[in-house]
C-alpha cells in the first residue's frame, strides 16, 4: 500500500447522537478532514474534533451541475491522499447512501493503491423506519430516487411500501437545482403513480428526519393528490403505504404443501 489513506465516515442524522466510535476515531486521528453536511452546526461540531477541517460545501453553486461539483470534491480529497496524508471525509447521514463522492473517492483511492475504507452510519432510512413504525419485513419496501423512478420503467408492487427519495426535485434533469420543483413536474409523477395502480386518494407521508435532539421529525400525512400543493424540500422523502392487500401465491403454496411444508 502507498502512503496516504482515506476513510469516509458518516456523522449520522442527528447532531452528536448518531456518530459511532470508529467514525469519531477516524475524524480525530486524520491529518485532514473534509466535511460535507448541510447544517452549519454539524460542521462546527466536526471542527471541534480536528484542527484541519475543510468544508466541501463551497463546491456547490446554484445552477452548477452536481456532476461537476462531485468531480471537484473527489479531486480535492484525492490530492491530499496522494500527498501522503491520512484523509477523512465526514458526510451527513450514511456515507454510502445517496452520496456519490464517498463511493467514488474510495474506489479511486483503492484503484491507485491507497488504503481506503467506508464506515457504516445511521441513515435517513434508519430514522424513517423508527419514526414511522415501519418494519420492512412485514410488507416489503421499494426504494427509488424520485427522478430515477420517473426516468426509467419500473415494475411497482402497490402491496408493499413505496419510498421515493429526494421527492422535492422529482423530475429535474438539470442536476443543478437547490429548490423544489413546481407542480408541473409533480403532476407527471402523479400520472406515473396512477399508471402503477395508485389513486389520488391514497395516503402518503412527507417525511424528514430530525437533525437536532430538540427537533421532531416531519411526518405529514396527506393524500397523493395533495402532493401538487405540498411543501417539499430537498430533504423530503415521500412514503406511500401499501395501497392493496398482498395476493397469496396459491400455486407455490400447493407446491410447498406437497413437499411437507405447512405454515402461512
Amino acid at each position: 500500500m502507498k502512503k496516504g489513506s482515506l476513510a469516509c465516515v458518516g456523522t449520522g442524522m442527528m447532531l452528536g447522537a448518531h456518530i459511532g466510535p470508529r467514525a469519531r476515531s477516524h475524524i480525530e486521528e486524520a491529518d485532514v478532514v473534509f466535511v460535507a453536511v448541510s447544517d452549519p452546526l454539524v460542521e462546527l461540531w466536526v471542527q471541534g474534533m480536528n484542527q484541519d477541517v475543510r468544508s466541501l460545501q463551497p463546491f456547490y453553486a446554484e445552477g452548477k451541475p452536481r456532476t461537476e461539483t462531485y468531480r471537484e470534491m473527489v479531486a480535492a480529497m484525492m490530492e491530499e491522499v496522494r500527498a501522503g496524508r491520512r484523509v477523512c471525509g465526514a458526510f451527513y447521514g450514511h456515507p454510502g447512501v445517496f452520496a456519490v463522492v464517498p463511493h467514488r473517492s474510495v474506489a479511486q483511492a483503492r484503484e491507485e493503491g491507497y488504503e481506503a475504507v467506508m464506515e457504516a452510519a445511521v441513515s435517513a432510512e434508519d430514522c424513517l423506519y423508527a419514526d414511522l413504525g415501519i418494519d420492512p419485513g412485514t410488507y416489503g419496501c421499494q426504494h427509488y430516487e424520485a427522478s430515477q423512478f420517473m426516468f426509467y420503467k419500473r415494475r411497482i408492487d402497490p402491496s408493499a411500501y413505496l419510498i421515493l427519495w429526494q421527492i422535492g426535485v422529482a423530475g429535474d434533469r438539470t442536476l443543478a437545482r437547490f429548490s423544489a420543483t413546481g407542480a408541473e413536474l409533480r403532476a407527471v409523477l402523479l400520472d406515473l403513480l396512477q399508471e402503477q395502480g395508485y389513486v389520488l386518494s391514497d395516503e402518503a407521508i412527507a417525511y424528514e428526519a430530525a437533525t437536532l435532539p430538540i427537533a421532531a421529525p416531519r411526518m405529514e400525512r396527506l393524500a397523493l393528490g395533495d402532493l401538487l400543493q405540498a411543501e417539499l424540500r430537498l430533504e423530503t422523502t415521500l412514503v406511500i403505504p401499501p395501497a392493496r392487500r398482498m395476493e397469496p401465491n396459491l400455486a407455490v403454496s400447493r407446491r410447498l404443501s406437497g413437499l411437507g411444508q405447512s405454515g402461512w
